[in-house]
């Protein structure tokens, strides 16, 4: 196996095929776009957590292929701004927007969550960002710049997928981060980062069965569907992924390294 391998530019460029929609619906069940440890009810839950409502303006961290976006926007009626340092996920995000006539409730731009944000200070009713802070430096600047560019009032949500919560081995960690920079934080970290920042009304919430579960489905989808994969991944790539989605369920079935909700207010 590689010591990286790829998963995002190759599942956000071939986000339309019918191959990796086969492979979505037979991972979540009810496929909202998403590439994550994220289910469609988990999202709708989250949603209640950030008090979304019509009209309100949501910052999504790392929106990937813009598939929960879409789904966040139209359960809610909100208006959403979505950014990723991926160039594929940005492009197919605002196809998939435009698709589904939500231009003009959604803009998406290609930007990196650990450098200052775009946006004027106290501008966003809601931040979300799924499974994706473990990739993103500097936490502690990261969280600050959030704080910036909430308004008073308004809520944080965040999942961490990479809690320690367990004894690790060096080959299980880097299996588990073989897709690319990944941080490991130990449990109550996140809390301390927050209150550091500015944010209140701190809550966490154990999401780990997502996780595990999501994860093998995941796995097995891409495995079934093995010749197929071979004709657009590289055999080294296929088997690196198969290997990380089987490590994922492994330490997050354990209880070793767990996924924890965040949320908080300004």
């Amino acid at each position: 196996m590689k010591s990286k391998v790829d998963l995002y530019s190759g599942t956000y460029k071939n986000y339309a095929e019918d191959l990796y929609k086969e492979i979505r619906m037979d991972t979540y069940g009810m496929d909202i776009g998403q590439n994550s440890w994220l289910t469609a009810d988990e999202y709708r839950d989250f949603s209640v957590v950030l008090k979304l409502s019509h009209g309100k303006k949501v910052l999504e961290i790392a929106c990937g292929s813009g598939g929960p976006a879409v789904f966040m926007v139209k359960e809610t009626g909100c208006h959403l701004t979505g950014i990723d340092i991926n160039e594929n996920g940005v492009t197919n995000a605002k196809i998939l927007a435009a698709e589904n006539g939500l231009s003009e409730q959604t803009e998406f731009l290609q930007a990196d969550a650990s450098e200052t944000l775009p946006f004027p200070d106290e501008y966003f009713d809601a931040i979300v960002s799924i499974d994706s802070m473990t990739h993103i430096k500097d936490r502690d600047k990261v969280l600050t710049e959030f704080y910036r560019v909430l308004k008073t009032g308004g809520r944080l949500l965040y999942t961490d997928s990479t809690v320690v919560t367990g004894i690790l081995t060096n080959i299980e960690i880097a299996v588990r981060s073989s897709i690319g920079f990944f941080l490991f934080a130990p449990l109550g970290e996140n809390e301390r980062l927050l209150k550091q920042a500015g944010f209140n009304d701190i809550q966490s919430r154990d999401v780990t069965d997502s996780m595990a579960t999501v994860s093998i489905k995941w796995h097995n989808a891409r495995e079934k569907r093995k010749d197929s994969l071979l004709e657009i991944e590289e055999v080294n790539n296929f088997e690196g992924l198969q290997a990380f989605f089987k490590m994922v369920h492994i330490v997050s079935s354990e209880r070793r390294l767990s996924r924890i909700m965040y949320a908080a207010a300004k």
